[in-house]
């Protein structure tokens, strides 16, 4: 008798999830893109109302995600949704372009990020400093110091993931703690120091302010992004259909609490004339309430946070393609898990080693701009999923149902929809490109659906 494959072990409890949550979606983006949301809107209290709407459009997603998690209690988030909504090539086209740049991209471009970050105290690792070069005729490869960072942080993140889940929780869950304590230190000190900046009264045209809140959405929400990050990692949870509700809702409050918040420091730290021009909203900020001494240790901040979000992506990602090649449409022998630390440690490589390489010739930019348009319409086919299988399996199991239904998971649906036509609007070409890169992994589906046989 051939002895049981071994699986994937449940030891993600309801904090882990909560944490999990946060530290997918707390990276740079919060310190940087304030600044673009000024430009758009330059009004204090439409500032906040653009954070306040994208956390309410983010947390609308994550109730509606949290119904198809839990009656979908396997590892692979969207992936089993999409499968299970709209047939398994709709669920493959997904994790294809997570593989191809979605997920593996946007390690790269977190991964960059810190390395950026970490040069400013490294020289070695500065972005302005090629430690090596290699030349083969007219070819010339010189990485930056922080595209090496970025590949050695990839690497290194991956190998804590490799020996198991509770060590990769482990370093993402102190990752978050620390900087979600740094954050609100920033946080508490910044609304009870003296206000800095004097706003004066804006007043926008209705038409200005309509387009103004539209672009100003798409950087909000964009910072947002992640917010589904332990759906993808239900299937290492105990209690799924409790706790994945609990760590998906929960952490997404307090993001966007976090995140209103830090807007609010901003907007008493500095005039939105000068919050629009800076390229480093938090440390601007910190210089503008604390002096130099605050401005430096609010860039160590965005150093750590860098890195633990690079660790939470890493660690909820990889579990995309294990279930892929276990539907026989993918290797089938990433299906694999291994037998001591109870990982998918061949998803989890492939995917940082592409991570890695992307990072290392800074191709991944180019590819996530092309996907970009294809990334926000799988969450349109995610939020409709929900009313495709309240009609297709009315019956079905149900251990949470979504709040608010029918109106939470449209107005998620419609907010999705409204962001793929802004983005096609703006970037057409870009969209189309990526609609392409993502269609092009139909043979690979067709070869790998012949070679896994009837199911």
């Amino acid at each position: 008798m051939n002895a049981p494959r071994p699986g994937l072990v449940r030891r993600l409890g309801a904090v882990d999830a909560a944490l999990l949550t946060i530290g997918a979606v707390v990276g740079t983006g919060i310190f940087l893109t304030g600044g673009e949301v000024a430009r758009a809107l330059p009004s204090p209290a439409a500032i906040l109302t653009v954070w306040i709407v994208g956390g309410l459009l983010s947390l609308a997603g994550a109730l509606s995600y949290a119904e198809l998690g839990a009656m979908h209690p396997r590892a692979g988030g969207l992936y089993v949704y999409l499968a299970a909504a709209y047939g398994p090539v709709w669920g493959f086209f997904y994790g294809w372009a997570c593989l191809l740049v979605i997920m593996s991209g946007g390690i790269a471009a977190i991964a960059v990020g810190f390395g950026e970050y970490l040069g400013g105290f490294v020289p070695f690792f500065s972005s302005a400093h090629a430690p090596f070069a290699l030349a083969l005729g007219p070819w010339r490869w010189a990485p930056s110091g922080a595209q090496l960072a970025a590949a050695l942080a990839i690497l290194a993140l991956t190998a804590i993931n490799h020996v198991g889940l509770r060590a990769g929780a482990a370093a993402q869950n102190a990752l978050t703690v620390v900087r979600l304590g740094a954050i609100g230190a920033f946080v508490g000190f910044g609304l009870l120091a003296p206000a800095h900046a004097h706003q004066a009264a804006v007043h926008l045209p209705p038409h200005g302010l309509l387009a103004g809140f539209g672009v100003g959405m798409i950087a909000a929400l964009w910072t947002y992004d992640g917010w589904y990050g332990a759906t993808f990692s239900t299937g290492e949870m105990r209690d799924p259909g409790r706790t994945l509700p609990f760590g998906i809702i929960a952490g997404t409050l307090a993001v966007m609490a976090l995140y209103v918040l830090m807007n609010a420091v901003y907007l008493r730290a500095l005039p939105v004339e000068a919050l629009a021009h800076s390229t480093r909203n938090a440390e601007d900020a910190a210089r503008a309430l604390f002096g130099a001494g605050g401005a430096r240790l609010m860039t160590i901040t965005v150093t750590l946070a860098s890195f633990g979000c690079l660790a939470s992506t890493i660690l909820y990602s990889s579990r995309i393609y294990q279930p892929m090649a276990e539907d026989g449409v993918f290797f089938r022998s990433v299906a694999a898990i291994h037998p001591r630390f109870r990982v998918p440690v061949r998803s989890l490589w492939i995917q940082s080693g592409w991570a890695a390489a992307l990072a290392l010739t800074g191709s991944y930019s180019q590819l996530f701009t092309w996907v970009t348009f294809a990334g926000v319409l799988f969450h349109v086919a995610g939020g409709a999923a929900v009313f495709v299988l309240r009609a297709r399996a009315p019956a079905a199991e149900r251990p949470y149902r979504v709040w608010g239904f029918p109106v939470v998971p449209a107005l998620f649906t419609l907010g999705m929809l409204a962001l793929v036509a802004s983005t096609l609007w703006q970037k057409p070409v870009e969209s189309l490109v990526g609609l392409a890169c993502i269609a092009a992994g139909w043979p690979a589906y067709a070869w790998w659906r012949r070679a896994a046989g009837p199911r």
